[in-house]
């Protein structure tokens, strides 16, 4: 009996769940203007705060810091110069290889990251696009348009069943 047990558990693939916190943030306040591009006064001093917030000091270790593209034009550049005074401070290079849409980019960057290595990861985006990776994660929030200053943390997954497995324990 105890050889078909072993048997039988040889042939469940293997959930790996990793210990990664992922933070999610909105990019900083943007100015009155729609058409402008770039960071708002308030939300360059917003990118300035999160140099303090994010530190070891206040139990973060970042490791990882994912935004989403930007444009030639400067379009969408709002979250790439929210987080780039942290990187900097950290050393970090900040990964803005996926577009803003582009929720699968998203999340099998920092899965890939995850998997070779335990620090935590900073992911900064436009609002609507945070609820849907934070969906692909495996937890649900719609991110408020008239905040700035939320941080969601998650966990970063191997698949969705996992995901909800974790929330009956």
């Amino acid at each position: 009996m105890k050889l078909t047990t072993l048997l039988a558990l040889a042939l469940v693939p293997a959930v790996h769940a990793y210990s990664n916190r992922v933070f999610l943030i909105r990019h900083g306040e943007k100015p009155a203007d729609d058409s402008t591009t770039g960071l708002s006064s308030k939300g360059m001093s917003r990118a300035q705060c999160l140099r303090n917030v994010f530190t070891k000091a206040n139990g973060y270790d970042i490791g990882y810091i994912i935004t989403q593209d930007y444009k030639k034009s400067g379009a969408r550049n709002r979250p790439y110069q929210t987080v780039l005074p942290l990187s900097q401070d950290l050393g970090l290079k900040i990964d803005h290889s996926c577009d803003r849409d582009d929720t699968d980019c998203a999340t099998s960057s920092i899965k890939k990251f995850a998997s070779s290595s335990g620090k935590d990861v900073l992911l900064c985006w436009e609002h609507d696009a945070l609820s849907d990776i934070s969906k692909a994660l495996g937890d649900e929030f719609d991110y408020p348009s008239s905040h700035f200053d939320l941080i969601y943390e998650r966990r970063a997954r191997a698949s969705t069943t996992e995901a909800e497995a974790s929330h009956t324990k």
